[in-house]
């Protein structure tokens, strides 16, 4: 299988949230199902239905998050060097289309929240920016088309 890679931010929010679904929500999702079974006649019992499929799909997420982080490579992104755009570092560019400047942090898939200005490695922009050097122009093709970045400042 894979490495999955995460920054220590990214390691200890999957962990948190791990930790909360087998703690709190096991426990909700388990009141929800007996409160649901004392309803009556299971075969016909809708909210006993919506509980169980609620329930099985935490215990996927739950799996699914035991499988992640058990693979998980955790790098420590205070010492990415910055005179390349890599994994964890802080890029600001500048839109050659429209002249906008925007800045991205180039994180794991699970880290990604564009609202933060996360953007994920997988990801068209991040490919297109990845290696390259301050001043160098980067293209990125996305569903929208070509789309120029010029790189104003690599930082951590």
């Amino acid at each position: 299988m894979d490495q999955v890679i995460l920054t220590k931010e990214g390691f200890q929010k999957l962990s948190e949230e791990l930790g909360f679904l087998k703690s709190t929500k096991r426990k909700e999702a388990a009141n929800a199902l007996e409160k649901a079974r004392a309803h009556g006649d299971l075969r016909e019992n809708a909210e006993y239905d919506a509980a169980k499929l609620a329930k099985q799909q935490l215990e996927a997420r739950i799996q699914m998050l035991e499988d992640k982080l058990g693979r998980a490579k955790v790098v420590d992104t205070q010492d990415a060097p910055t005179d390349k755009v890599y994994f964890g570092t802080i890029v600001e560019v500048k839109n050659e289309n429209t002249g906008d400047t925007l800045k991205f942090t180039l994180v794991a898939e699970d880290e990604a929240d564009i609202a933060q200005g996360k953007i994920s490695i997988q990801s068209p922009i991040a490919r297109a920016l990845l290696g390259r050097q301050l001043g160098e122009v980067a293209e990125a093709r996305v569903p929208a088309g070509v789309i120029k970045y010029k790189i104003l400042k690599i930082s951590r």
